[in-house]
């Protein structure tokens, strides 16, 4: 019924008189049927009033017209001619009887239906209506003698007073506009540089909104301002007043929407929420502050700008990015902490930039002051670690509120000097004590972030975690944004620093409300915060404060603002701080006595000088006293040297093994895709053999830690499949939207939750939130996972700055695990590396010392002193081995790990159940277990390498025959450096030249590193005369070629080097293998022929006499005589994009396990031992 009233009304008013536009005309009926829809609710039952009944319905009329009107400016013949009437604004006749009101839905040439008897009657008739009180009162101005009134329309017209009717919906659209544009024409600035010009009415008084807001009903505001109208329920002015003049109306709207409070919140598509803002402050007395409430502002004001006075005082030549200038910060957090803990809040997370920050912790998190002015005395720090800045510094307090007389937990989150970068690991943060907490949705625990105007809108990284505000993995139920709006970053004005008017414009993106308020009027800035504080509590949606202000000094204390800004800090220089201005409006009140005023002041300078006089004692500080991630409980009466065993029973492997390769239980009705369907048969026939690839050994990690009772964390973008379609946790419905399924979370009753989620495609943020994650609780196992390695670069500074130095900073442990697929596979420089040389430069760790290999708890102490491990892992094992012993260490690291990427199906990338078990375990490196380990003294050349390049040299040691005098040594664990080991391998090759092989370029991979430390190794060793030599690509300034010919170039080049060029023997050995290999297929396909498909599900597919065929004319190609003149490529890798289908892959890992079988057997039987097995 609502859209035919629309309808109704679209046709009635006459958009002409108005000189509407297109986008005018959307807007106009959008609000039209808001306002319809309002006044129908009215009467409905009572409903929870929470929900968002608002629609996106009510843009289709606005968009089909539009469409009318594009057509009707090319062509006026091209529309209906009542559309032509419309858009033209020639005259019109609409019947407004109640029984033809169905009818007049129809069009606007409705009145050719009526006979023109009835019209000139009806025409006639109106001259004879009733004046209106509009009218009467002369609102448009009296018309001339025997012209038509104005706004009135011509002969034909049905009687009624359209003038009247014209009045009411011009002012509905003043109304419309304030709402809309009214913050535009706020009187924001305190240093009155950017205001509004406001207008002069008839009544002499000059008002704020001009024609930016008002736009074409801005002469309207000239006219008689006495008229009185009914107010729509599209705002709620009037209280319970239903009819105000027009002068009432503009004055009460100046007041709400153009005073000290810019609301910005049209931009909300929810009805629901804006209405509830309107009643936060249109309403009369909307804000309304008792004497008590006004002391307690003026009281914590105080505190406030006397922290920032009394440093400026004692230490006038520090830096310490003072608050002056937006001192009301501190009451507006405060009264958000007070309100919130109201509400229920228990945590309260802040993340903010260095200005104002010990200001925060000692008003906000009460920290001992004394400590805080310890900081400026340069005392020496008696723990280990470098330290950071005062202003950089977090801390964590849990306190009594005593406003509410409950207990809080405050945390400030540490921050380096990059600002934003802060806010996803505070989100992350958050996130983590919500699911500690059992905090479903967000009322337990409330994060705070704090911004500056120029980094909030220049700083990609705030549009990517504001971004992360409604997804459901990532969802923090709202977050508060505050900005200490100093209208300058650094030197730099905004008219030079953003594009848009506001600075936080980015918030709109999420339909966040936005609430900018002058900072030198305390009394809105505590409004905002409650109204804030309540839309959170409420809606569960991030909102923002844009607290305008300055910056009274330059960007630190020593800084010369006037050299950039001379007229800004003219007026800065004469304005008086906003402490004095309040307590002289409180004094004028009568709220406060003057030496009530005077009295507060002293008494928080007493306590500011007895906390001086307290640093001075201080002789050394602490860096634990500030960390903001305390695990209490966790380290005492802990062994940090102790590594727990990280190898699990076979029973266990069998259980996760059998639940990951089987599909949901029939009684799900779980239609999964064929495709899937395949892989878990391939899954199935390892876990029956007793042999794991990269997918089931990642799955024995999580699901063995989850047994443990350790929540899991698996975040990336496409991790739920994998980016090469070899994971596949989560199984989609074929037939059903939304339906999920993942095995892992069903393993066992007593679990701990596995979180697996897709994520957004950021790095960034991602990877800070989930730093952030890490930094909640230990006993979680946080997992990212990149695309591919190189995605991480544009994460470089939370690697940088939070994940490679947090600890040694901020005493901040974190054991994030960062997986990064990497690998030369000749698809191009930028998805090949993952960049492990800056990891490795990173490191901490010192090349020119050799550590003392004989301390029994050398692997453990290892580990405990250098910042982060690198790996670059070979098998499915050592992987699980890994992960697990990410939580068995007793302290926390973050683990690096250069993933494979084609490895990931390779046939000898696999590892034996036995290499999971109980007495199994990391292997820092996995030595030579072949024949050349059997007569060491005959190997001429050992190969040290790491990660896929391994399987290319085994590969080519084999074709060149060279097995019993070349070994091949895998560095697993590349940082910290296994200095033990490595000097076990070069002492059993005592007569071997000693090569370190990579596959990347010289100047990119480990070398850089590798080299400095085996360098130190060789020193150390008595009477050892050799070095290392390198082989692999030559330096280059891009990862990798993009052109096949040269990948493949380049890779015989460093091969060649190492094994030499293949003999005649070596290729006539080359192509028997070939033809017995065509042998082989053949017998294989003729008996498959005569088995039926049935033979056992957990068996792969035979191929095709089809298949079969394009296997013998590759065969025949590669026995063709000098097709073995060099030897074949390293195999090929699958496709690296994301087009790759779920199907393709475990069929050529059939075909491929196949080919290399005899292979697999081969080095099973030159293998004495596993050399996973555990030293008894």
């Amino acid at each position: 019924m609502n859209q035919g009233r629309v309808k109704h009304l679209m046709l009635v008013v006459n958009f002409s008189k108005i000189d509407v536009a297109p986008r005018f005309l959307r807007e106009y009926i959008r609000y039209n049927y808001r306002k319809l829809q309002t006044s129908s609710s009215v009467c409905k039952s009572s409903q929870d009033n929470t929900k968002d009944t608002d629609s996106f319905a009510n843009g289709s009329s606005a968009v089909y017209i539009e469409s009318l009107y594009t057509k009707w400016s090319k062509n006026p013949g091209s529309v209906d001619s009542s559309w032509d009437a419309y858009f033209s604004g020639k005259p019109r006749s609409i019947s407004t009887t109640p029984s033809l009101h169905k009818q007049s839905q129809v069009g606007a040439d409705l009145s050719r239906n009526m006979s023109s008897k009835k019209t000139k009657d009806a025409a006639a008739a109106a001259p004879a209506a009733g004046p209106a009180p509009a009218s009467a009162g002369g609102a448009a101005g009296a018309p001339a003698a025997g012209a038509p009134a104005a706004g009135a329309p011509a002969a034909g017209a049905p009687a009624a007073d359209w003038k009247y009717i014209d009045d009411h919906l011009t002012v509905q659209a003043i109304i419309r506009a304030y709402q809309v544009r009214g913050h535009l024409a706020a009187d924001l600035d305190p240093l009155g540089i950017v205001g509004p010009p406001g207008i002069t009415s008839v009544d002499g008084k000059k008002r704020h909104a001009a024609q930016a807001v008002l736009r074409q009903h801005y002469t309207y505001v000239f006219n008689d301002l006495n008229a009185t109208f009914k107010l729509p329920s599209s705002t709620m002015i009037g209280g319970d007043e239903q009819f105000l003049p027009l002068k009432e109306i503009l004055d009460r709207l100046e007041r709400v929407y153009c005073g000290h409070i810019g609301v910005e919140y049209m931009q909300i598509t929810s009805l629901t929420k804006t209405n509830w803002i309107r009643e936060r402050f249109e309403k009369p007395g909307a804000i309304r502050f008792n004497p008590d409430e006004k002391k307690l502002i003026l009281e914590r004001l105080t505190r406030s700008t006397g922290f920032e006075n009394f440093l400026a005082k004692k230490f006038t030549s520090e830096k310490r990015f003072g608050l002056e200038g937006c001192d009301i910060m501190i009451p507006i957090m405060k009264e958000i902490i007070d309100r919130s803990t109201e509400s229920g809040v228990e945590s309260f997370f802040i993340g903010m930039a260095h200005r104002g920050r010990l200001n925060v912790l000692a008003n906000i998190c009460r920290k001992p002051i004394a400590d805080i002015l310890s900081q400026f005395h340069g005392l020496k720090a008696t723990d280990s670690g470098s330290g950071d800045v005062k202003y950089h510094l977090g801390l964590f307090t849990e306190r009594l509120n005593r406003v509410t007389n409950k207990n809080v937990r405050i945390t400030v989150v540490a921050n380096p000097s990059h600002l934003e970068h802060v806010n996803p690991v505070v989100l992350g943060k958050a996130r983590a004590e919500m699911y500690q907490r059992g905090d479903s949705n967000g009322s337990k625990v409330l994060p705070i972030i704090i911004h500056g105007d120029a980094s909030f809108c220049g700083q990609g990284v705030v549009y990517e975690s504001m971004h992360l505000s409604d997804l459901p993995c990532y969802t923090t139920f709202g977050t508060i944004h505050i900005v200490a709006n100093n209208q300058v970053g650094f030197t730099t004005d905004p008219r030079f620093s953003r594009s848009s008017r506001y600075c936080t414009d980015v918030a709109r993106v999420v339909n966040a409300p936005i609430f900018h308020v002058n900072a030198d009027d305390p009394e809105a800035c505590i409004h905002c915060a409650r109204v804030s504080t309540d839309y959170r509590a409420k809606f569960h949606k991030d909102v923002v404060i844009d607290i305008v202000g300055y910056r009274r000094n330059g960007h630190n204390e020593a800084d010369e603002p006037m050299f950039t800004q001379p007229l800004m800090y003219q007026r800065i220089r004469k304005l008086q701080p906003v402490m004095q201005k309040y307590a002289e409006q409180l004094i004028k009140e009568g709220v406060v006595q003057e030496k009530d005023y005077k009295n507060m002041i002293a008494k928080y300078e007493k306590i500011c000088d007895d906390a001086f006089i307290e640093s001075k004692k201080v002789e050394s500080i602490k860096y634990s006293t500030w960390i903001d991630s305390p695990w209490s409980g966790f380290f005492e009466g802990r062994n940090r040297l102790k590594v727990c065993p990280t190898g699990v029973r076979l029973e266990t492997l069998n259980k996760i093994g059998e639940t990951f390769s089987n599909p949901p239980p029939a009684e799900h009705k779980f239609e999964v895709h064929k495709g899937v369907l395949r892989i878990l048969a391939l899954r199935k026939q390892m876990v029956k053999s007793q042999m794991a690839d990269w997918s089931l050994g990642e799955a024995f990690a999580i699901g063995s830690l989850l047994k443990d009772g350790i929540h899991v964390r698996l975040s990336g973008q496409d991790v739920e499949r994998g980016t090469f379609s070899h994971r596949h946790h989560v199984f989609h419905h074929q037939t059903q939207d939304k339906g999920r399924y993942n095995s892992i979370e069903h393993l066992y009753p007593d679990q701990s939750p596995y979180v697996v989620c897709n994520s957004s495609l950021s790095e960034c943020a991602i990877m800070g939130f989930e730093h952030g994650y890490s930094m909640a609780h230990p006993n979680t196992l946080v997992i990212w996972e990149a695309q591919f390695g190189d995605f991480a670069n544009t994460a470089q500074t939370i690697i940088d700055t939070f994940i490679a130095s947090g600890e040694t900073k901020w005493v901040r442990q974190s054991g994030l695990v960062l997986l990064l697929p990497h690998s030369m596979e000749g698809m191009g420089p930028e998805h090949s590396s993952g960049r492990i040389e800056r990891f490795l430069q990173l490191s901490d760790d010192d090349p020119d010392i050799y550590p003392d290999t004989c301390d029994c708890d050398f692997v453990a102490r290892q580990l405990m002193d250098t910042n982060w491990i690198v790996t670059n892992l070979s098998t499915p094992a050592n992987l699980f081995h890994a992960l697990r012993r990410q939580v068995a260490l007793g302290f926390r690291k973050p683990l690096i790990n250069f993933s494979p990427k084609s490895v990931l199906r390779h046939p000898l990338a696999r590892s034996p159940f036995s290499d999971f078990t109980e007495c199994s375990e990391f292997l820092r490196i996995i030595p030579d277990t072949g024949i050349a380990s059997c007569k060491p003294d005959c190997v001429q050349k050992v190969v040290f390498c790491s990660g896929k390049v391994y399987y290319d040299l085994v590969k080519e040691r084999e074709e060149h025959e060279q097995d019993d005098t070349v070994a091949i040594i895998r560095i697993e664990q590349v940082c910290p450096f296994p200095y033990d080991m490595i000097t076990k391998q070069i002492e059993l090759y005592k007569n071997a030249e000693l090569i370190w092989c990579q596959e990347e370029h010289k100047n990119q991979g480990s070398w850089s590193y590798v080299q400095q430390r085996f360098e130190t190794t060789l020193i150390k060793m008595e009477d050892e005369t050799r070095c290392i030599s390198y082989h692999g690509r030559p330096p280059n300034s891009a990862p990798s070629t993009g052109n096949k010919v040269r990948h493949y170039n380049e890779y015989r080049a460093f091969m060649t080097s190492i094994f030499g060029e293949l003999t005649e023997d070596n290729k006539q050995r080359l192509e028997r293998i070939v033809k017995e290999q065509q042998l082989r297929a053949k017998k294989a396909s003729s008996s498959s022929n005569g088995k039926t498909a049935s033979q056992g599900e957990d068996k792969p597919k035979a191929k095709s006499s089809k298949d079969d065929k394009k296997d013998d004319k590759k065969d025949d190609k590669k026995g063709k005589p000098g097709a073995t003149t060099a030897p074949p490529p390293p195999p090929s890798p699958p496709k690296q994009d994301n087009k790759s289908t779920t199907a393709s892959a475990p069929k050529g890992d059939m075909n491929q396990a196949d080919k290399n079988k005899g292979k697999m057997d081969t080095k099973q039987e030159n293998s004495k031992k596993s050399p996973y097995r555990r030293k008894q």
